[in-house]
This record gives C-alpha cells, structure tokens and sequence, in this order.
C-alpha cells in the first residue's frame, strides 16, 4: 500500500521546495487540497509525479513545481478577485479558492468544465464561478481582477488581459512559441502602465485558438 502522505511529503520537499517555493502558505496548502482527487483517474499514479499530466483535447495538467511557482509568485490576497483561463479539472482552481475572495475560471472543453465542476462541489469550494467559453484572447465579464492566471501557454499575450487588470493587480502568464517560452509576470502599476519580470523559461501546450504572432511575407 502506497503511503499516500509520505509521497505528498516528498513531492513537497523534492520537487517544490527547491524550486524556490518557500512561501509556508503555499507548501501547507500542497497538504490541505490533495492533488491526486483532482487528476484524472486514469493518471491518479502521476498525481506527485514532476510531469505534466494529460487532459481532454491536447489540455495537461500543470507540473506540482509548477503550480505551486504560480501561486507563490502572485502574492495573492484575501481580498483579491481572480480570473483563471484553463480550469482544467478543477485542482488550480481549488487552491486559488482557498487564497482569494473568489475565482472566475473558464475552460473551453465541456468535459473538463463538467469534471471541475464535480471535483469542486466534491471538495466544498463555492467562492468559484466557473464558465464554459474560449478566454484565450481574454474575459471581460467580471473585470477588471486583481489576478489572472493563465493555464496554458500562448505564443502573443492579448492586450485584453492586461487591460483587464485592476491597480496593483497581477497577471502570469507563459508567453512564446516552442522550444522556449517565457513564464512572465505582469504588474498593473496604475491605470494603463505595466511592469513585466520574465521569471523563468519553460514550454507547454498552448491555448487553443492561442493569438498567434503575425507572418511576413516578401
């Protein structure tokens, strides 16, 4: 019989913490909402594995390091209203519940919509709206929010999102084209005036129907 805490513990300690997540916060919430009742069943034995895990429809599921780097990074506040791109199924979606006042998260695949739905009526989490529609190029509605998470990857940031924040509000987002793209973090300074840090360089599946750069042609 697998230990199940144990295996939580080392991915923890192995894979999270020396990724430079250090913030107590977000390492006891790692404990609090357990990763492997939000993974697919078919993926259950990856839930602490450090590899993204596949969805519906060319969709995966973040690495733990990674999800963990994303909430620490955004310095979420209790008060803060959130927009998430990619509810995938559900698991992100739960831990920023657990740091905001409320989550706004849209997903493009009825599947995964459906799936996180269940999961986060499963696990009690009602400070969430969840959606069904395709946000890759933005979702206006509830704005503006001070953060936005987008879950996968796109290869040009509309300008939607950014304009979509609230002063002092935060945005990450990966930005680029294989074999490298950019985790960025985006900061709305005052109205209409931005700071960008590039925090790292990774590489995931991109939104469908993702902005994609312009071609030249001569």
């Amino acid at each position: 019989m697998v230990n199940l805490e144990q295996t939580r513990f080392n991915m923890v300690e192995q894979q999270i913490r020396t990724w430079n997540v250090l913030n107590q916060d977000i390492l006891d919430l790692l404990y609090q909402v357990k990763r492997e009742e939000f993974v697919p069943a078919a993926y259950r034995f990856m839930a602490f594995v450090d590899m993204e895990i596949p969805l519906e429809h060319g969709a995966v599921m973040l690495t733990p390091k990674m999800e963990a780097r994303i909430l620490q990074e955004l310095h979420i506040r209790k008060t803060d209203k959130i927009l998430e791109v990619g509810t995938g199924t559900g698991y992100m979606t739960a831990l920023l519940s657990k740091l905001g006042t409320h989550v706004f998260s849209v997903e493009i695949v009825p599947e995964l919509h459906t799936m996180a739905h269940i999961n986060l009526q499963t696990h009690d989490i009602t400070n969430v709206t969840l959606e069904l529609g395709d946000a890759a190029r933005g979702w206006p509605g509830h704005g503006p929010y001070d953060v936005i998470v987008l879950t996968a990857s796109t290869p040009v940031l509309p300008e939607a999102f950014q304009q979509n924040l609230a002063p002092g509000g935060r945005l990450f987002a990966i930005i680029g084209e294989e074999p490298v793209m950019e985790a960025t973090l985006i900061t709305c300074t005052s109205p209409g005036n931005y700071s960008s840090t590039c925090l790292f360089e990774t590489c995931t599946a991109p939104f469908r129907n993702a902005l994609q750069r312009e071609s030249f042609h001569f």
